[in-house]
């Protein structure tokens, strides 16, 4: 129960008259008042005007420094010169052809050189329809049917991805997804090679295991390295294809992704958000013999029976690969990358100073650029900043008491600063004014939450 004074909420509606009427409206018009779940926010979610570099503005025009830096595809910040010019002049030039042009082969060889072991690249829109190519791919490629997946990892929006993402693990995400898909999804818990040997022992079915490689949802659960390396040894062995969601981590914790980073590389990568510099756009990465599985032949029955087919009207949309061509040489050298990071971890021990000082039940924790919050970990017995902790993925996943994260979200906005509701991208743009003035933000949003009893 609130304390005193004014509710978090009853301050965030008085503070924005103008969203508020925005999602009344949209409302009337959009299926559930919003384009994308994660952007539902209770009392409302805001409605953004403009952005640029760190920060953004609302239609209340209240200035917040960015954490969402488009679902972390911005690594670069809102609005980077290099890349906005490159979208200006591709305008000028046509924004959708119907036909191959060059610029999509220059983006091809920009992912080929960055990711080390892949060969070829095919486009998609989206990170969800990259999961969903690559999980075909490793289908056709082994004529099998099966796909393990691992609770809390989260792959898309696609029938075959909305298995296990939240507890409990045994339904789907969604409403409407057939029982025959969820019948060819093996489910295993993450990190637990025993569970994963059980799940798999004497089967000849498995086409592919697909994982994000820098933990479930955004590194909500943390990875266990040597687990990595042994299921890369496993499916080598066992010719099953290995899928590395990239979608996130892809090009964020180094030029080549987690691959670089934990020097394990996947048979299939996934791709998107950074790939195409805050465009929409997704790919599908891998080694020749499992990617020419899409290629044309002369041979009738080949290209009916066993090649994969594949199609997509935006795939490598000229002003997607313009923004993704101009983005990708400014990651090369890996600077963007440790300038994030070290603003990561800054922003990551700053919050964590606050909570010990402000004794809430709160932490922050992640890798590379990612901030993840878990509001009450003490409550729930997990001790997340302690890496040698055992850690229940279960809980991590289910993020008890949901509505806490909303007033934390409203407090951190009313304080200028706009979280996502479980974890933040951190992106080079970020300055260590931004870093203070967020940990100070965090700090009395703390205490809001405090005052109203929340933690």
């Amino acid at each position: 129960m609130k304390k005193s004074g004014v509710s978090i909420y009853e301050q965030f509606r008085r503070m924005h008259p103008r969203s508020e009427a925005l999602f009344r409206r949209a409302q009337m018009t959009i299926a559930g008042g919003l384009t994308h779940d994660i952007r539902h926010l209770h009392p409302f979610p805001i409605y953004v005007d403009r952005a640029h570099g760190s920060r953004k503005w609302d239609v209340d025009d209240h200035e917040l420094i960015d954490y969402w830096m488009g679902h972390g595809a911005l690594i670069l910040g809102h609005g980077h010169p290099t890349v906005q010019q490159a979208i200006v002049d591709q305008l000028g030039r046509g924004t959708h052809y119907g036909a191959c042009h060059e610029l999509e082969i220059q983006w091809a060889e920009q992912v080929l050189k960055l990711i080390p072991g892949i060969d070829r690249v095919r486009f998609v829109g989206s990170g969800t329809e990259a999961t969903l190519l690559a999980i075909r791919i490793a289908r056709a490629v082994t004529g099998r049917d099966k796909i393990v997946k691992f609770e809390g990892h989260f792959h898309g929006w696609h029938d075959y991805a909305a298995a296990a993402i939240r507890p409990p693990f045994d339904r789907p995400m969604s409403a409407g997804v057939p029982q025959g898909v969820l019948h060819d999804i093996l489910i295993c818990p993450p990190n637990d090679w025993d569970a994963f040997m059980m799940l798999t022992a004497h089967r000849n079915d498995i086409a592919g295991v697909i994982l994000e490689p820098a933990g479930g949802s955004c590194g909500t659960i943390p990875t266990d390295l040597g687990f990595l390396k042994r299921l890369r040894d496993f499916t080598r062995a066992q010719d099953i294809a290995l899928i590395f969601d990239e979608v996130i981590s892809g090009f964020r914790l180094a030029p080549g992704g987690a691959q670089q980073q934990y020097g394990i590389y996947a048979d299939l990568t996934t791709l998107a958000k950074i790939l195409a510099g805050g465009m929409p756009g997704g790919a599908v990465a891998g080694r020749a013999p499992l990617m020419d599985q899409l290629a044309f032949r002369d041979d009738q029955t080949w290209n009916r029976e066993e090649r994969v087919w594949h199609a997509g009207t935006f795939n490598a949309n000229p002003l997607s690969a313009a923004a993704g061509t101009a983005t990708l040489p400014l990651l090369a050298d890996g600077q963007v990358q440790s300038r994030a990071d070290r603003a990561g971890q800054a922003l990551r021990d700053g919050i964590n100073e606050v909570i010990a000082q402000l004794g809430a039940d709160a932490c922050a924790y992640g890798e590379s650029s990612i901030v993840n919050l878990f509001l009450q970990p003490r409550r729930h017995a997990l001790l997340l900043d302690r890496p040698d902790s055992t850690v229940d993925h279960c809980l991590l996943m289910e993020h008890p008491n949901q509505e806490a994260y909303h007033q934390m979200r409203c407090a951190l906005i009313l304080n200028g600063v706009d979280f996502p509701l479980f974890h933040g991208w951190v992106s080079a743009a970020h300055s260590d004014e931004d870093m203070e003035k967020t940990i100070r933000a965090f700090e009395a949003a703390l205490r809001l939450m405090q005052d109203e009893g929340a933690l």
